[in-house]
């Protein structure tokens, strides 16, 4: 005689009643039952479920871009998810649970908003957006030093980010840095270097060799789509070689300036960054 089934059925253990946070929690508990749960879910791990969260962030920014609200709604819920199984596999570790999570995140955004939750004064938005970076800077500097390294303003820019992503956060880091063209005559100064990079590129496909032409390609990516498909070269490939040869060549100015006495880039001027920076090429060549 078949035994019967004295378990709580789902609709006991998880009433629609119950707040809609809670709630969720309860089910992502039971997912991960190892007896009751999901056997996907059970096997999963930070890694093997990391994918998937930078997905559902894909296709939150495309319900945005759609203007599709509901989607959006649906997207977002997604997304959540994500957080709560991360946040359930650390508890289950015994590491952190969800509710760290949203503890941490309170603090940061209390400590980032001196003049919503202090007597600090913010005049617009753009002032506030410049002290959300200096912060952040601050914030980044302490880490590096607590790991006993040497600070960067390019520290912090995830290497998972789409590459064109994370060429436009390098771009705007050094940026802050001092190391950019004035506003006025930066289109000038740029169509200069786009002359500069396509002869570049010609010279290195005369001397027949791919790896150079695909080099001085990602130099001229923004502006040269067209002339990679003509020469069948990777854009994305391409684009994360000179992510990395900026990157690289970035720290060694801060490390000539930092030589040199300069602790603040944007004190050095534009004239002596570039002229770090022409050094730095001379030496990768030789």
């Amino acid at each position: 005689m078949q035994q019967p089934d004295n378990r709580p059925s789902a609709a006991d253990a998880l009433p629609d009643s119950a707040h809609p946070f809670e709630r969720l929690l309860a089910i992502m508990a039971r997912l991960r039952d190892p007896v009751r749960g999901c056997p996907w879910d059970v096997e999963q791990t930070f890694a093997t479920i990391a994918p998937y969260t930078i997905e559902e962030a894909y296709e939150v920014a495309d319900a945005i871009q759609q203007g599709n609200l509901a989607s959006l709604r649906e997207e977002l819920g997604d997304l959540l998810l994500q957080v709560v199984f991360h946040s359930r596999m650390a508890e289950e570790a015994g590491v952190f649970n969800v509710e760290d999570v949203a503890r941490t995140i309170g603090d940061k955004m209390i400590a980032r908003h001196p003049h919503v939750f202090a007597d600090a004064s913010i005049a617009d938005a753009a002032a506030q957006t410049l002290a959300w970076e200096t912060q952040k800077a601050a914030e980044r500097k302490a880490k590096a030093l607590a790991a006993g390294l040497s600070a960067s303003a390019l520290d912090g820019v995830p290497i998972g980010l789409p590459a064109l992503t994370r060429a436009l956060k390098l771009q705007r880091r050094a940026a802050r840095s001092g190391f950019d063209w004035p506003t006025e005559g930066a289109i000038a100064q740029i169509k200069k270097k786009f002359d500069e990079e396509l002869a570049e590129i010609e010279t290195a496909r005369l001397g027949g060799s791919r790896p150079a032409v695909e080099d001085e390609c990602g130099d001229l990516l923004f502006v040269c789509v067209n002339l990679l498909r003509h020469l069948d070269i990777d854009p994305e490939t391409a684009l994360r070689s000179t992510n990395a040869k900026f990157e690289r060549r970035f720290r060694a100015v801060e490390a000539k300036m930092a030589d040199e006495g300069v602790t603040d880039l944007t004190d050095a001027g534009l004239d002596r960054l570039e002229a770090a920076w022409q050094a730095v090429k001379v030496d990768e060549r030789r």
